[in-house]
């Protein structure tokens, strides 16, 4: 029951990040998730591990997949790990996103011009 309530908090958390005026917004940050995932890929940003990234795909894939740890017949139990995995996920990628936006903010992208 902690747990649920830790991630609940959390995904509170982040939800109060993103409405925070002077913070990036939610499409914002959505759209900032695949550029993160694959500079994250490329080792072009190292504000995210690999083995969390590796630990958020996992998470999609058991919100997406058929065959759960706790079958969803078993109707509140079921539903509500599925929801506990949604609100970490959900917490930890506008979490992690908005980081990388200001990180991108930071990062002055230069050319070298012959």
């Amino acid at each position: 029951m902690m747990a649920k309530a830790a991630r609940a908090a959390a995904a509170w958390r982040a939800y109060r990040d993103v409405t925070k005026p002077g913070t990036p917004g939610l499409m914002a940050r959505v759209r900032a998730i695949p550029r993160m995932v694959g500079a994250v890929m490329r080792g072009k940003y190292t504000g995210l591990g690999k083995s969390k990234l590796a630990l958020m795909g996992l998470g999609v894939v058991y919100i997406l997949s058929p065959i759960d740890v706790i079958p969803d017949f078993l109707v509140l139990v079921g539903v509500a790990d599925d929801f506990g995995v949604f609100l970490w996920l959900f917490g930890s990628l506008l979490g992690e996103s908005g980081r990388y936006i200001d990180h991108e903010r930071d990062v002055i992208q230069g050319r070298i011009e012959d």
